[in-house]
């Protein structure tokens, strides 16, 4: 039986606003390289878009971290499946992510990225859920801020289905 998903945000709608946030982030790293961090697997879609729109030169890495593994509810506890292949050390770094919910994970990972000394650290999500945030979490860049539904699309899957619509939907159960 196939899940039911009703539009939250349109693909244009999604499209504009990452236009926008690669507009401010190439206002404030003018004159610099920017190294991003794309936190697998949700946010390759969301990271390959920005990237595209920002003309500055941009370097990458890659993170795989779990604290859902096939759950709808984060398990509380973060795995790092995979870390990045090059250290960051003096680096300009922003951190891409598909969303944010209750913070543990995205405060756990900029704590051990800080550490490792870049010249700054900063965090992009694509989507908010404030109203599920546990733990202080500072996000420098939101795309959008989203109410306490479980979402799909651009990259965040359902049971790793969903992951290739080019909108942010809803499922409905």
């Amino acid at each position: 039986m196939a899940d039911k998903i009703s539009v939250l945000i349109s693909e244009k709608d999604v499209e504009q606003r990452i236009q926008e946030l690669a507009d401010q982030i190439t206002k404030e790293y003018a004159g610099k390289e920017v190294h991003l961090i794309c936190v697998l697997k949700g946010s390759i879609f969301f990271t390959c878009e920005l990237a595209k729109k920002i003309p500055l030169p941009v370097t990458f890495d890659f993170m795989s971290v779990s604290s859902y593994g096939n759950q709808t509810e984060s398990s509380g506890r973060v795995r790092i499946i995979k870390d990045l292949d090059e250290p960051i050390d003096g680096k300009d770094v922003i951190v891409i992510e598909d969303i944010i919910d209750s913070g543990r994970t995205l405060s756990y990972l900029m704590d051990m990225l800080s550490a490792r000394k870049p010249a700054s650290l900063k965090l992009c999500t694509l989507l908010d859920k404030p109203d599920r945030r546990v733990t202080d979490v500072k996000v420098d860049y939101v795309g959008f801020e989203i109410p306490d539904k479980f979402v799909v699309g651009y990259g965040l899957d359902y049971v790793q289905k969903y992951r290739n619509l080019p909108y942010i939907g809803v499922v409905e159960q």
